[in-house]
């Protein structure tokens, strides 16, 4: 089984945005690969914010580390038990991968997944995506044998515009599974 993404992650960060940078500094000194910013006040909140993500980025950059969100629920992985969310349960393990940008449509969809049956290979909130971006998340999932299926919730393609998978990541998913990868765009 691959779950590696999720191995690499060390840290899950929930404190004041401003506080972000230091931490993201620490993390990267430590030889941190990899962490989740559960934290808001970012780029949604102007311009201040929006410098507060450009020094996350610049730190996480110098020591090689990547990072989701900030301004996301978090990461479940419901095959391994991991559960990286402020979320109130865990999903059931299942084979469809699940990615949005809204913290809120996961705790909808979460809620409805759980009153339904619906299992996951993977949950994840990515929020502002300061680094790790729709392809990287559609290729994992595409070549993980526990997801069929993949489900994204697409506020915006993000900046500056990325490849949405690669022909592995997405066509491989489709041929592997005979499942295409859904998305809705708000």
């Amino acid at each position: 089984m691959n779950y590696g993404i999720y191995y690499t992650i060390k840290w899950i960060i929930a404190t004041p945005a401003p506080t972000v940078p230091g931490i993201i500094a620490e993390c990267v000194e430590a030889g941190v690969k990899g962490a989740i910013i559960l934290s808001a006040g970012f780029k949604e909140a102007g311009a201040e914010g929006a410098q507060l993500e450009q020094q996350i980025l610049e730190q996480a950059r110098r020591g090689k580390m990547r990072i989701i969100g900030p301004n996301c629920l978090g990461v479940m992985c419901p095959p391994t038990g991991i559960n990286a969310t402020f979320a109130g349960a865990m999903a059931s393990p299942g084979h469809v991968g699940f990615i949005s940008q809204s913290g809120a449509l996961c705790t909808a969809v979460l809620d409805w997944s759980l009153s339904e049956n619906v299992g996951f290979s993977a949950f994840v909130s990515i929020g502002s995506m300061v680094d790790v971006g729709w392809g990287d998340l559609i290729n994992y999932l595409g070549s993980d044998p526990q997801t069929n299926c993949i489900v994204i919730y697409m506020e915006t393609i993000g900046y500056p515009p990325v490849d949405i998978g690669s022909r592995e990541g997405t066509v491989g998913c489709a041929n592997r599974t005979g499942s295409p990868i859904g998305l809705v765009r708000k």
